[in-house]
């Protein structure tokens, strides 16, 4: 079979990888190849396609970045390539059980949760997929992993199918990619279209969304009341997620022993020591009785709804990045009651901000740097209040200006403590 890997990043070199492991060969090529990149992959014994035409390839292999619409892609598909992505690529060729986690809010925390509770019941498990490591880096190291998934990687999936699958809520997001909500909603549900009655499902059983799109799924059901507090609902589903797969294995492998009673008891005591997501809402500095709250990864609709509700008012809000397609007038109750002061940062941060504007002030930050923006921002802000807080939580992704979120949140930090910020 001949292979191209299409698009490198984190998750190409990922798969580049994995496919040398498993002594699998294969050709790569990115629209917009970096040289360090480029020289990882040649490093690693693969060859570069300078020109993917169509008929040359059986299978594609496509980085969740490179949208399922693209012109060359599916130009490739018209020639008979499959087109798959990661996560299919991983579950053909691999035999370790997959727990596959996704929702608009809350996977990132989720999948670190259940690989927590999962070695607390003495599986040698470890989290992977859209968060890092890639799933391609780790599949092969463990027993099994909890793996955070994106639409976009959901998308490209055929056969995937993950012992337990864990839906968490379906709201809005990405709509830029999908262009539709319910095209969002499907991709999403694609994690379950595979399932067995041999497979656990863990659901939100508040969502009607969620509810409408398991309504046949023939999998063993493991609702979670959603709880006021985010943190608490992720720490619940993540929870079930390890319940549910120890289950499974209790069936499978009986006679297993556990390192812990697989019940909510037994986990206790590792709930308080679960580990806290990256760049998630935190307090993190104050100055005098200002606070900075760093909330680098709230790129969805809801996540920055519920930091906008916690931060202490007035807030001054920076905003801005690459806009993903939210209908940011949903906002506007939540703005009104607790926002001063918006501060627009980034390549769409000024439209983001328009519908806000004669509700509140805006403060257009028109720096390309994103440091310098960042640093112009909390200036502004600090010159504005002495109390409240400064929020940074985007609405939009970060890639204009930064790596990541978290170099945006790094960079955030360094500039809050620069300017005087201590640590509270």
């Amino acid at each position: 079979m001949k292979r191209l890997v299409y698009g490198l990043g984190r998750s190409g070199l990922g798969v580049l990888a994995y496919l040398r492991r498993h002594g699998l060969t294969a050709f790569f090529y990115d629209d917009k190849l970096k040289p360090e990149e480029a020289e990882q992959a040649l490093a690693l014994g693969f060859a570069l396609e300078p020109n993917p035409a169509p008929g040359l390839y059986h299978q594609v292999i496509a980085a969740p970045g490179v949208p399922i619409d693209h012109p060359r892609l599916a130009a490739l598909r018209e020639g008979g390539a499959e087109v798959i992505g990661e996560a299919e690529l991983v579950y053909r060729h691999s035999k370790t059980p997959l727990i596959g986690i996704t929702g608009t809010v809350g996977k990132t925390s989720c999948t670190l949760f259940t690989g927590h509770f999962l070695r607390a019941l003495g599986f040698k498990a470890v989290e992977g997929g859209n968060i890092d490591p890639p799933l391609a880096s780790v599949v092969d190291e463990a027993e099994v992993v909890a793996v955070e998934m994106s639409s976009f990687q959901l998308e490209r999936i055929v056969h995937f199918r993950p012992r337990v699958a864990v839906l968490l809520l379906l709201g809005v997001d990405h709509l830029d990619r999908h262009g539709s909500l319910e095209n969002y909603h499907a991709a999403k549900l694609n994690l379950i279209k595979n399932l067995t009655p041999q497979d656990a499902l863990v659901y939100n059983a508040q969502d009607t969304n969620i509810r409408a799109g398991i309504a046949h799924s023939p999998a063993r059901r493991y609702p979670f009341e959603p709880a006021a507090d985010p943190r608490e609902t992720n720490l619940n589903a993540a929870l079930q997620a390890a319940l549910a797969y120890a289950h499974i294995i209790e069936r499978e492998q009986p006679g297993r022993a556990w390192a812990a009673e697989p019940c909510e008891k037994g986990l206790a005591p590792f709930r308080a020591s679960a580990p806290r997501p990256a760049a998630r809402y935190e307090v993190f500095a104050r100055m005098g009785e200002l606070l900075f709250i760093d909330d680098a990864i709230a790129t969805r609709l809801d996540a920055v709804r519920a930091a906008l509700e916690a931060a202490p008012a007035p807030v001054a809000w920076i905003l801005g990045g690459v806009d993903k397609g939210a209908p940011v007038e949903a906002l506007s109750e939540v703005v009104t009651r607790k926002v001063g002061l918006i501060l627009a940062v980034g390549q769409d941060g000024p439209r983001l901000a328009a519908p806000f504007r004669g509700r509140v002030e805006v403060v257009e930050i028109a720096e390309p740097d994103g440091r310098t923006a960042l640093r112009k921002a909390v200036l502004e802000a600090c010159g504005r209040f002495s109390s409240g807080s400064v929020l940074l939580a985007p609405l939009a992704t970060s890639f204009d200006q930064f790596k990541d979120y978290k170099e945006r949140s790094r960079v955030f930090r360094e500039v809050v403590f620069e300017l005087g910020g201590v640590r509270g």
